[in-house]
């Protein structure tokens, strides 16, 4: 396992994972009810976190060999995971509104799934808190995002 720890201001209340080669054009289309409720947006090679603060992200990026075996999500307020297809072989962590990525990784090129660990939600008072992210990425074949744990309060729950 590698890990990184990631500590940047992003705007809008979200985070981006990339495929380098996948050009940025809008954030618009990503963002559909039921991926705003699930606190993820998909679409091919990109995905947008969701974050409970409008500022700083803190965060650890887990790069595993083997799938999560994780299940017990007491800690977190929401679980939720995805799927993206990294073509070029490089991840980019990019902050909303940045035009350079906060992190890159190299792997080999394939499908990967992405788990986030979502705490400390309910701290972020305006535009501040102490919200937690937790990253998992492993590779495994493309399947559909998937709610493990619901923040309470939102709409599904």
């Amino acid at each position: 396992m590698k890990a990184f720890n990631l500590d940047f201001y992003s705007s809008y209340n979200q985070f981006f994972i990339f495929d380098k080669n996948i050009s940025f054009d809008s954030t618009e289309e990503m963002w559909t009810d039921q991926a705003f409720l699930d606190r993820l947006s998909m679409l091919p090679g990109r995905l947008s976190v969701g974050t409970a603060c409008y500022g700083t992200v803190r965060a650890e990026l887990r790069l595993l060999d083997n799938p999560s075996n994780k299940n017990d999500f007491n800690d977190y307020d929401h679980v939720v995971e995805g799927s993206i297809n990294i073509k070029s072989g490089i991840i980019q962590i990019i902050a909303c509104m940045a035009n350079e990525p906060e992190l890159e990784i190299s792997v080999d090129p394939g499908v990967y799934r992405i788990r986030i660990y979502s705490s400390n939600l309910g701290s972020v008072i305006g535009d501040e808190g102490d919200d937690f992210y937790l990253l998992e990425i492993w590779k495994q074949n493309f399947t559909d995002r998937l709610v493990l744990k619901r923040m309470k309060g939102s709409n599904g729950n």
